[in-house]
């Protein structure tokens, strides 16, 4: 395991680092500045929690970045119709401190099959039979409708001050933007994103190979919706760039002994046999997302991604255009496995709300 350093590394000198730090904040600079009288970012989480275990160490993640004060999770929302997502997502933020958080469930979902990973994490019972992890959310049928949730949440903030990190199925936020204008707003949902909405990044399509990519051919309708109609700017961070960043068995092995249960670990261990290492896609838009400016990755110019009828993923690049995709190298992949085990291996501050 490689020594950990401070969470973001000194801006690098000479010409050619000062070339590439001025193209990249020329590449971000697209994205509206956040302006909500706090320097947290406003983040909503939409996952389909269950599929992947990526999905729980991406939650890890944002709680830690939270408790640095750097993320304010707004809510979550879930594109896996399964009834323990939901629970599993609650018992999770009731770990961190934060189980205010709000959680929407999606309704006729794509994947409603039984998952392990969070199934016995909430099914776990302390010697006593009291539930091993405490949650207020019992069954996620009960959770309130996604797309509900979402308006509710993006009303209730300041225009342009929301970030949405996408990491499953573009099921709820192709909804989101059907819906009309409702008790809540008047503004329609597409005017309602438009007007609340910075950027959107999403861990979705595949850009180095004529591949259809999972998230995207799970729900193909709603993708191609999303990729079509979505009115802020969306960066990308395709299969290649996840599939290229390893996380270790061994960070789950020994970088959680500050407790006797966490249930990201349960969850891990109960998603495949152990040992083994695993993919980071949804970690990469997270991190992408939450910390644009510390050279993790690249970015592609300016384009427009165009989802095919088979499920892949097409990016032209236009001057025009709204859409980006991530890129890493082997240097920048280095740092961000560093900030990955990081962040997911850092202790709950159960004081944090």
């Amino acid at each position: 395991m490689m020594t950990m350093t401070q969470s973001g590394a000194p801006l690098p000198s000479g010409r050619g680092s000062l070339s590439i730090l001025l193209c990249l904040m020329m590449a971000f600079s697209t994205l509206p500045a956040v302006d909500n009288g706090s320097s947290e970012l406003r983040v909503i989480f939409d996952t389909d929690m269950g599929n992947d275990v990526d999905d729980a160490l991406a939650l890890a993640m944002l709680h830690s970045l939270e408790s640095r004060g750097e993320v304010k999770i707004l809510a979550v929302t879930l594109t896996k119709d399964n009834a323990w997502a939901a629970p599993y997502v609650n018992l999770v933020n009731t770990f961190y401190g934060r189980g205010d958080i709000p959680v929407g469930a999606v309704r006729n979902g794509k994947t409603p099959e039984d998952s392990k990973m969070i199934r016995m994490p909430a099914e776990a019972k302390r010697e006593d039979g009291a539930p091993l992890y405490p949650r207020r959310l019992q069954d996620g049928r009960h959770a309130p409708e996604a797309t509900t949730l979402l308006r509710q949440i993006l009303v209730a903030e300041q225009d342009g001050a929301v970030t949405i990190i996408q990491v499953g199925f573009s099921t709820n936020l192709a909804r989101l933007l059907g819906t009309p204008g409702d008790a809540t707003s008047m503004l329609s949902g597409q005017e309602l994103v438009a007007r609340k909405v910075r950027a959107l990044f999403v861990m979705a399509g595949n850009f180095a190979d004529d591949k259809a990519e999972y998230n995207i051919k799970t729900d193909l309708r709603s993708a191609q919706k999303l990729f079509n109609q979505w009115p802020t700017p969306i960066v990308a961070s395709g299969f290649e760039v996840g599939n290229s960043i390893i996380y270790p068995a061994r960070s789950i092995e020994n970088d959680f002994k500050y407790t006797a249960h966490h249930p990201i670990v349960d969850a891990y261990r109960a998603y495949m046999k152990m040992p083994y290492n695993r993919p980071t896609w949804d970690l990469t838009a997270v991190l992408a997302a939450v910390r644009p400016d510390r050279e993790y990755f690249s970015l592609s110019p300016a384009g427009r991604i165009t989802v095919t009828p088979d499920g892949k993923t097409v990016f032209a690049p236009s001057a025009t255009g709204k859409h980006r995709c991530l890129k890493v190298d082997t240097t920048q992949r280095a740092r961000v496995l560093e900030a990955f085990l990081y962040l997911v291996t850092q202790p709950p501050a159960h004081s944090a709300r």
